[in-house]
C-alpha cells in the first residue's frame, strides 16, 4: 500500500510516517517511480509506535522495542531490563495520573481541604 493508504488505515501524517522511516522505526520499498510501498502488518507496527510514543518512550527505546517485538534483538539492549524499566516508569506515570484524578474529584466535589492557599509570608 501507498504512504496515503497507510497513513488513513493507521490514523497517523504521512510526515509521521516519513519520521519514522528517518528513526527506523519503519522501512518501505520503492516502485520505479520513487513511490514508498508498505505491507499489511505495517499498519500494526505503526499503530505500535503511536502507543509507544504516546507512553512517553524515546525514539531509540522504541527502536529497541520494536527490534524485541520482531524477534530481531541484535545483542543491543537487555531486553528484560529495558521493558522492565519502561514498565516501571509506565506505573509511576499512571500513579499519578491517578493521584491528580483523585485530586480533581475532590475539588469537583467542594472538597475545602483542597483549596489553594498562598503561602504564609510571615
Amino acid at each position: 500500500m501507498r504512504i496515503g493508504e497507510l497513513a488513513a488505515r493507521a490514523g497517523v501524517s504521512t510526515r509521521a510516517l516519513r519520521y519514522y522511516e528517518e528513526q527506523d522505526l519503519l522501512t518501505s520499498t520503492r516502485t520505479s517511480g520513487g513511490q514508498r510501498l508498505y505491507g499489511d502488518s505495517d499498519v500494526d507496527r505503526v499503530r505500535l509506535i503511536q502507543q509507544l510514543y504516546a507512553a512517553g518512550l524515546r525514539s531509540g527505546t522504541v527502536r529497541d522495542v520494536l527490534r524485541l517485538y520482531m524477534g530481531k534483538d541484535e545483542g543491543g539492549a537487555d531486553p528484560a531490563a529495558l521493558l522492565s524499566a519502561e514498565r516501571a516508569r509506565i506505573d509511576r506515570q499512571i500513579a499519578d495520573l491517578l493521584a491528580v484524578r483523585a485530586r480533581l474529584d475532590q475539588i469537583m466535589a467542594g472538597d475545602p481541604t483542597c483549596r489553594y492557599a498562598p503561602p504564609r509570608t510571615d
